[in-house]
């Protein structure tokens, strides 16, 4: 798709509400900062504008391919990478906090203003948070190994989940 104001490639796709109708520009980077920046005519608004806030994610932001580099890092422990995140909306476990620190904690201030939990926590995540790490490491690793046709290791990783499971419930009951 090509941007509405040039011939590049759009990369942006913004779609803002004028009096309650959607309204949808596709613009390139380029275009996308400049109908972004807010004007001096702007500027006395108390309020921000749409555009205003997607300027300043644009001036955090990534390029696009920084964002393709991103994309590609994943978690060792569960093997999230950060584009199933953006596309999820989930991590797939504690490390990956640690794992996408950096790029997570502009996200974290911007949508909570902070970036430590103040909070209640469950009384079993404590003692079942390792637990629950391991668990998820064995079945992404049973899942490779089906994967690749290795059903021997595929069973004996399954049996070591059961064993935790097994374990887990006993001591839960």
């Amino acid at each position: 798709m090509k941007c509405q104001k040039c011939d590049k490639p759009a990369t942006f796709h913004i779609t803002d509400l004028v009096d309650g109708k959607p309204n949808e520009l596709h613009l390139c980077e380029e275009c996308a900062h400049k109908f972004l920046a807010p004007s001096a005519d702007d500027a006395s608004q108390v309020v921000p504008s749409m555009g205003a806030l997607l300027a300043q994610h644009l001036a955090v932001g990534e390029t696009a391919e920084e964002l393709a580099r991103l994309d590609q890092r994943s978690c060792p422990v569960c093997g999230v990478t950060f584009l199933e995140f953006r596309k999820q909306g989930r991590l797939g476990c504690p490390h990956d906090y640690v794992c996408f620190a950096e790029d997570l904690e502009p996200l974290l201030v911007n949508i909570h203003g902070e970036t430590r939990h103040v909070g209640k926590v469950p009384k079993f995540c404590a003692r079942g948070a390792e637990e629950q790490t391991q668990l998820i490491r064995l079945r992404r690793e049973m899942k490779e190994a089906v994967a690749a046709e290795e059903y021997e290791q595929a069973s004996k990783l399954r049996d070591e989940i059961r064993k935790i499971e097994q374990t887990r419930d006993k001591a839960n009951k």
